[in-house]
């Protein structure tokens, strides 16, 4: 245990945010560095739980007692073993990641719970900065191929692990650079693209081969990748968006969150020599959805210069405290402010987008909203609170149903299930031998811990099916679920 007393002597303190007047002025991360001591104070609360639920609040089942009293002894080098020993990309989750480990926290019952997150990143980060992070390359090579495609944090980590097994491992990504959701969905501001870029060189120095810019189903058929490859895994991502079918629909200035955020990183990243095709500069713009997605589209367009932001969400605002029907150590649904809610913008809930209204000359002007209720698990329209909205653009960032029916999948074969997901069995294999699947493309949507989680498990599961035995780790089976009330 760290320090028997931590939890008593420390309150929970978290790193600073840059004041808001001088962060959406650039497009860097928004916090400010913490003292190394103060993070060792925060580390020692950590009470070395008889059962650390901490552990099944994270599927990856990271260590976190265990690297919390290295980081307070200052251990450095053996924190970081004991993390990337469960976590292959601390650096991400530690960024983005909703932290469940810390609704799952058994100090979190009475009191403010351990900064988990925290404590993991700076122990990566610390790593990073003294050298600790080296390629760790296999004793020797199996023969054996794979192809990964897909290079969001499932497909990387699959393809991590894959690669340190001895097996010759290439990740196939149709955009232009490796990174997938990672470099093209994720803003700037919540994670800089060069934190991205040194773990891809790291897992190049131990082997593994990237194959940017090639559309598999398109560039290369699935057959051609079948035969020259022992093995396939397909980490596509549930990259199929939800759409608002309602009149108006097809107005100029109505996008989804995919279609935009991309070109707000090329900005932030100086990739482009004019203004982004789809900008919020000088627009009033409405973002439906409260999620994740629509915070990263508010912190855009803030940096963008928009005049006016409002979010819109069809739920009614969550509770402050966590509710009585989800208590610890479920990961509750309450009233959360991310940083892009700090800079501005207004956000209104219980509100339905009846219509997209638009000019003569077919350009989006405004919104027809309706206040709702919910009422026996369905929502009513509220009589008499129909109004209208101004908006020169609209995002649209109300989650995703599954991976695309495309050619690769077409091409591959493979079964898709009835709430579009692609079908697996229990070691992640599809309905194809030899094919198999990680991730939100056979998970669905969901947190990048599970997609890590899952990598690591669908890689456990094609190294045996091509050894016959496997030492790697499998944190996962494809039927696990965070736990829920």
């Amino acid at each position: 245990m760290a320090d028997p007393r931590g939890f008593l002597k420390s309150g929970r303190e978290l790193p600073k945010r840059r004041p808001v007047d001088v962060r959406i002025r650039d497009w860097r991360e928004v916090y400010e560095e913490q003292e190394f001591t103060s993070l060792q104070k925060q580390a020692g609360r950590c009470m070395d739980c008889g059962i650390p639920f901490c552990h099944q609040g994270c599927p990856l089942g990271n260590l976190i007692p265990e690297w919390n009293d290295l980081i307070w002894r200052n251990q450095k080098v053996d924190a970081i073993d004991r993390l990337h020993a469960t976590n292959n990309f601390p650096e991400f989750t530690g960024r983005l990641c909703p932290a469940p480990c810390e609704t799952s926290c058994v100090l979190g019952i009475n009191q403010d719970p351990v900064t988990i997150k925290q404590v993991e990143l700076r122990i990566i980060e610390e790593a990073f900065n003294s050298g600790n992070v080296r390629p760790m390359q296999p004793d020797r090579m199996t023969g054996k191929t794979v192809a990964v495609i897909g290079s969001g944090p499932a497909g990387l980590a699959a393809a991590q692990q894959l690669t340190r097994a001895g097996h010759t491992v290439a990740v196939y990504e149709r955009g232009e650079k490796i990174g997938g959701l990672l470099r093209y969905g994720i803003p700037e501001f919540k994670m800089e693209k060069s934190i991205l870029d040194r773990r891809l060189n790291q897992m190049q120095r131990e082997g593994t081969r990237f194959r940017a810019g090639v559309n598999v189903g398109v560039d290369i058929t699935a057959a051609e990748l079948r035969a020259r490859y022992d093995a396939v895994v397909l980490a596509v991502g549930a990259t199929k968006w939800r759409e608002l079918e309602i009149p108006g629909r097809s107005l100029n200035g109505v996008y989804q969150a995919m279609e935009y955020l991309p070109w707000g990183n090329k900005e932030a990243l100086g990739e482009l020599t004019q203004e982004p095709l789809l900008n919020a500069k000088g627009k009033k713009v409405i973002i439906l959805g409260g999620g994740d997605t629509g915070a990263d589209c508010l912190g855009t367009a803030i940096r963008q210069g928009a005049s006016e932001i409002t979010q819109i969400e069809i739920m009614p605002r969550p509770a402050d405290e966590r509710p009585s029907n989800q208590p610890w150590p479920t990961y509750p649904m309450v009233y959360r402010v991310s940083s892009a809610h700090e800079e501005a913008g207004d956000r209104l809930y219980s509100i339905s987008t009846e219509e997209f209204l638009g000019d003569k000359d077919g350009n989006l002007r405004a919104l027809k909203i309706v206040e709702t209720e919910f009422v026996n698990g369905k929502f009513e329209k509220v009589a008499g609170t129909e109004r209208e909205i101004q908006a020169d653009m609209v995002l649209l960032a109300m989650g995703f149903t599954g991976p695309e029916e495309n050619t690769l999948i077409k091409e591959f074969g493979v079964e898709i299930e009835s709430h579009g997901n692609i079908k697996r069995d229990e070691n992640f294999m599809t309905t194809v031998d030899g094919v198999f699947v990680a991730g939100d493309a056979g998970r669905g949507q969901s947190l990048i811990v599970w997609a890590i989680a899952e990598g690591r498990s669908a890689a456990a599961y094609v190294d045996r099916f091509l050894m016959g035995q496997t030492q790697l780790p499998a944190p996962i089976t494809p039927t696990d679920r965070p736990l829920t009330v």
